[in-house]
């Protein structure tokens, strides 16, 4: 609890010193949030484990604060008010029906940490509500709430800003400078992967709902399923109804990163190879999977996702590297490392701080960037580093990565709009079944 603590008051003078700096926002911008009355008052909806690294961030920014914790399962909240009086001095209000906090005009803006399946929808209800938004990758869980999200930031005019921290990285923000002035020459592909060791889900069995959790309502638009007791509160990543595999839950940062630094959007091409090779039990997504994305003027991006089996001891979890016609850059959230064509390196950045790479909080000085940004462009309309027009691209491409592999054919893509040229049957995913009532329209 002591490093939390430590955490955040460096996590606060960093911001202030990147930020001045000029790397993230103007130092005019900052400066005049800084030493802005006006509070940003916000919810928190999700707060288990990634919600609690947007807690740290948020308490870290000035003039923002948390009125609402809102989560379905009471044990969760409990733990999560200790949790709040510890690391930021005080217990938000608590609520567990979202619906009810985007009732409350006080609410300035939301952050979205639930299960995947929710994301979307409430992400469309709190613009429809005056609300800015802060959504956790993947920002839609089928290609359809992609669409209906980037139409209702449009029709809303709210600020939507994707969890895709690394955009706000100041190491990696000088290093897509630096391609764009030609340091490493023509960038032709981008190589980024995921290793994890994660163990069996086991086969659920049907058992009672527990009596502290909203069983109905964390289920929200997804066809209503019997409860089984390996599903919450982390292992619907690996079920088609509420998660969206690896490639979304952890791929799309790299895969982000790759598109940023070979400056595409949608590709022509997507090829999947892959399966699911380790234990027998109730993972429905490939849990070892090599998708690749071509673009137009002969570019690619390649991403390698090994959730479960034993990891190189030399491999650092997570990672990408772009290769161009002068040299290689290599891209993690805590540096930048620039090599030539012959492997020697030219040159290191380091973040100031560090951010977690492969544990399922991901809690660092990246969120207090990230965080800081959606903030002054909420106060300043300053750019946001992740607005969703830009978010989805990445998170529609994890989508194409998950409907190759479905089909298991190479799925030619029209790139205006993502969708299936050559498959029906691909196409046939690209808007999931609702439960009545729950379904998100404009």
């Amino acid at each position: 609890m002591t490093t939390r603590r430590s955490f955040l008051k460096k996590a606060t003078a960093g911001t202030a010193a990147v930020s001045l700096s000029g790397l993230v926002f103007p130092e005019t911008a900052y400066g005049n949030i800084l030493w802005a009355n006006e509070q940003i008052q916000v919810a928190v909806i999700g707060v288990r484990s990634r919600g609690k690294a947007h807690c740290m961030a948020i308490n870290a920014y000035p003039n923002a604060k948390i009125i609402y914790s809102c989560d379905v399962d009471d044990v969760i909240l409990e733990e999560h008010n200790a949790w709040c009086e510890e690391n930021m001095g005080y217990v938000p209000k608590v609520e567990k029906d979202f619906r009810k906090v985007l009732d409350d005009k006080d609410v300035d803006a939301i952050f979205i940490a639930t299960p995947e399946h929710l994301h979307a929808p409430i992400a469309i209800w709190g613009l429809q509500a005056g609300k800015h938004v802060y959504v956790e990758k993947p920002c839609s869980h089928n290609p359809h709430e992609n669409e209906l999200l980037v139409a209702a930031q449009k029709k809303y005019n709210k600020k939507v800003q994707m969890g895709n921290q690394q955009r706000s990285a100041p190491t990696s923000i000088n290093a897509i400078k630096d391609i764009r002035d030609g340091i490493i020459g023509e960038v032709y592909k981008g190589e980024c992967y995921y290793s994890n060791n994660r163990g069996s889900m086991g086969k659920g069995k049907v058992v009672d709902v527990p009596n502290t959790l909203d069983w109905d309502l964390w289920q929200g638009p997804a066809p209503r399923q019997k409860y089984k007791d390996n599903i919450h509160p982390y292992n619907w990543h690996w079920i088609r109804d509420w998660g969206t595999g690896e490639v979304h839950n952890n791929g799309t940062h790299e895969i982000d990163i790759c598109r940023w630094a070979l400056n595409v959007d949608l590709p022509e091409s997507v090829t999947s190879f892959g399966g699911k090779y380790a234990y027998d039990d109730d993972w429905q997504y490939p849990d070892n999977q090599q998708v690749t994305f071509s673009f137009k003027k002969n570019k690619f991006i390649t991403w390698t996702g090994h959730s479960r089996g034993i990891l190189k001891p030399s491999r650092p979890g997570r990672g990408a590297v772009l290769y161009g016609s002068k040299g290689t850059i290599e891209l993690d959230r805590n540096y930048y490392k620039l090599y030539d064509l012959g492997g020697n390196a030219l040159k290191f950045e380091f973040e100031k701080g560090s951010s977690e790479t492969t544990g399922s909080r991901g809690e660092g000085l990246l969120d207090v960037y990230h965080v800081a940004n959606f903030f002054d462009s909420i106060k300043t309309d300053i750019k946001l580093n992740a607005p969703i027009a830009d978010g989805s691209i990445s998170t529609m491409l994890c989508h194409l990565g998950n409907m190759a592999q479905d089909a298991g054919e190479t799925l030619k893509v029209d790139t205006a709009t993502g969708k299936i040229m050559n498959n029906d049957k691909a196409m046939a995913s690209w808007k999931r079944e609702y439960e009545k009532g729950w379904e998100p329209k404009l």
